[in-house]
């Protein structure tokens, strides 16, 4: 039944491969999964589909899961925006160098990335496609960029920021351990940071006037990020429902104020989005095990609950091949061989159907009733991130989920390789005890 209902894609680099998605263009914002953090298809898939939306639907925001600050380098590359890293290839920007570097340290990221620029080159500024950076894990570099912009537009409040800010100074280098230490008792920063964003938003029409660009919008998202991100590892401690519940919801809420940033920046013209991230993120929720059973809620459940119909969600997934992965936190980047998909999981479902690659449209008046019913049992999706244990693969990797209500496509490879990555080996000191720690997505 999958067969008949499947369409062939066409190879990724063919310009027919993102007009096989030409249905989803009217949404608002498209949501598109990995299987894992470490396949080259699910990167050349993702950014194949991306073009397609931003040349023909009219989309110009790329949400990505990766940290503000780091992201806002590659935006003002591919924006042509004046800096010390403009004409810098993204290769040489001296970003994203924290484990794990592979996920967005790559050939087929940085393909990407020289594509858009290209793209935007022939376009007015304010028509050009951005990048952003959806995660928060750079608290410390946010606060030296809060402390910069003010010291160049309000020195009152840049001392107000750095007498606030001051009090995370001691745990900027390993935020855990402030998450530790104040998890169950009074949190001596919180007031402070959340008191230094009331401070900058009400200041927004004095200092944002003396901005020609964005630069008021960065130092907003920067605080907000130091915000979330100083309950974030409190919230660790407590267990990680909650601070995965609090990550996610900083994912949508940093979606959110991008979308209404680039509508107000734009005179109201309309923005529309692509999120880059892990399925365990843009998949719903509430059709997983970890909605059903742990309560966690995840970006693309709240989208959907935000955008309906508007919002559309895309996976990726795979029977077997190889992928760029680490055995535990902070190990070198291996490329590791995929075990093949369970029996009984969807994938083993897709494999069956002997198709090299296709995509599956679950929508509901799209797919037909029988299939769609069938695929309505609840059944073993696997989730592989940048932690790959095949040693335990089913109590590692697999998870409960319905994949008709999960997502609105599915995007099949039946056999991948890794992502091509600048580096293998990771960095000997990372910059954060606690950058990604403890999720693998």
């Amino acid at each position: 039944m999958i067969k008949e209902a499947a369409q062939r894609l066409p190879s990724i680099d063919e310009n027919a491969f993102g007009a096989m998605f030409d249905s989803f263009g009217q949404s608002r914002v498209v949501l598109i999964g990995d299987g894992s953090h470490g396949t080259s298809e699910f990167y050349r898939a993702r950014a194949a589909i991306t073009q397609r939306l931003i040349t023909h639907h009219g989309f110009n925001i790329v949400a990505i899961e990766a940290d503000w600050p780091d992201a806002k380098v590659v935006d003002r590359y591919v924006r042509h925006t004046p800096s010390k890293s403009t004409n810098q290839s993204p290769r040489d920007m001296g970003v994203f160098d924290h484990f794990p570097r592979w996920m967005w340290r790559n050939t087929e990221v940085q393909s990407f990335v020289h594509w858009l620029r290209r793209h935007n080159a022939a376009l007015p500024a304010e028509q050009r496609t951005q990048i952003a950076g959806l995660d928060l894990y750079s608290m410390g570099t946010s606060i030296r960029h809060v402390q910069d912009y003010l010291s160049h537009h309000d020195p009152d409040l840049a001392a107000l920021a750095k007498m606030r800010y001051s009090c995370l100074e001691p745990w900027v280098d390993d935020p855990v351990v402030y998450g530790r230490t104040f998890a169950k008792g009074v949190a001596p920063c919180e007031k402070g940071v959340v008191n230094m964003l009331r401070d900058l938003l009400e200041r927004r029409l004095d200092i944002d006037g003396q901005d020609d660009g964005d630069g008021f919008f960065d130092a907003e998202m920067n605080a907000r990020l130091v915000r979330d991100a100083e309950k974030y590892y409190r919230a660790m401690f407590y267990g990680s429902d909650a601070s995965w519940n609090l990550r996610d919801s900083h994912f949508f809420n940093t979606l959110n104020r991008l979308l209404q940033n680039r509508k107000s920046r734009n005179g109201g013209s309309p923005a529309k989005a692509v999120v880059w991230a892990h399925n365990s993120h843009v998949g719903d929720a509430r059709f997983t095990d970890m909605g059903e059973s742990r309560k966690e809620l995840n970006m693309g459940q709240l989208c959907k609950e935000q955008w309906g119909a508007s919002c559309t969600i895309i996976g990726c997934g795979t029977h077997t091949g190889t992928v760029a992965a680490a055995h535990e936190w902070d190990d070198p980047m291996e490329v590791m061989n995929v075990k093949p998909s369970r029996a009984g999981s969807y994938e083993r479902l897709m494999h069956d159907t002997g198709m090299p690659s296709f995509m599956l449209d679950l929508r509901k008046g799209v797919l037909n009733d029988g299939l769609r019913k069938e695929l309505m049992k609840k059944r073993l999706e696997r989730f592989i991130g940048v932690i790959y244990r095949p040693e335990t693969e089913r109590w590692s990797h697999y998870s409960t989920a319905v994949l008709p209500r999960q997502l609105d496509c599915f995007v099949w490879f039946d056999e991948t390789e890794a992502v091509h990555a600048f580096e293998t080996a990771q960095p000997d000191e990372q910059p954060s005890a606690g950058e990604t720690y403890p999720f693998g997505f």
